[in-house]
């Protein structure tokens, strides 16, 4: 059974890396996920069957989750070594109207809304101008939680499952929680350096 597998999952590797160039540009089918194991091609023949052919993100130019919702991928700025991040269901990319920029190395956890526009609290069949919301590296965004316009986490800002961020906290190297999202505890950059050397 589980040599069934191995050889099923060759062929679609196989497969997608013949028919993925057909579907997505070719400079987000590289990176990490396109090593070894194969995970990004088998996100690739998926999302020619869910993108492409049924038309879920029809528009996005590398594979996505057919669970996730995305705005405008055109304002979207990250690196490929990150497709991950839209590969966890029920995210809510709400960009239509200014960039999200998301950091090397920062995860971003199932149903996490990014929103870069509110509605107008005076007319509420308008949006208020789009803010930019920039993600610094390495930051990892919890279940649940709900970046609001014009925020920007530094380096390394982990934000708590469920919380909901209205302001910015550019200087990083903290956790943040809550409704609205305060800081929970901060640590030094020779801190998250000395964990990451005892990693390796």
């Amino acid at each position: 059974m589980l040599q069934r597998r191995r050889i099923f999952k060759q062929i679609a590797i196989i497969i997608a890396k013949i028919l993925a160039p057909l579907f997505y540009s070719r400079r987000y089918l590289a990176g990490r996920h396109f090593a070894d194991d194969g995970g990004g091609w088998i996100w690739a023949l998926k999302g020619i069957w869910f993108q492409k052919i049924l038309g879920f993100n029809r528009r996005v130019p590398w594979p996505v989750s057919p669970f996730v919702t995305i705005s405008n991928p055109e304002n979207i700025v990250w690196h490929p070594d990150d497709l991950n991040n839209f590969q966890s269901p029920g995210c809510y990319w709400q960009n239509f109207a200014a960039k999200i920029v998301v950091g090397r190395g920062t995860y971003i956890a199932p149903n996490v809304g990014l929103i870069t526009a509110n509605h107008d609290p005076l007319n509420l069949d308008q949006h208020l101008a789009g803010q930019d919301i920039i993600l610094g590296e390495s930051c990892w965004i919890g279940m649940n939680a709900v970046i609001l316009p014009g925020v920007e986490l530094g380096p390394h800002t982990i934000v708590a499952a469920g919380a909901v961020v209205t302001k910015s906290f550019p200087e990083g190297y903290c956790i943040i929680g809550g409704v609205p999202a305060k800081i929970l505890r901060r640590f030094s950059p020779e801190e998250v350096a000395l964990l990451k050397g005892r990693e390796k």
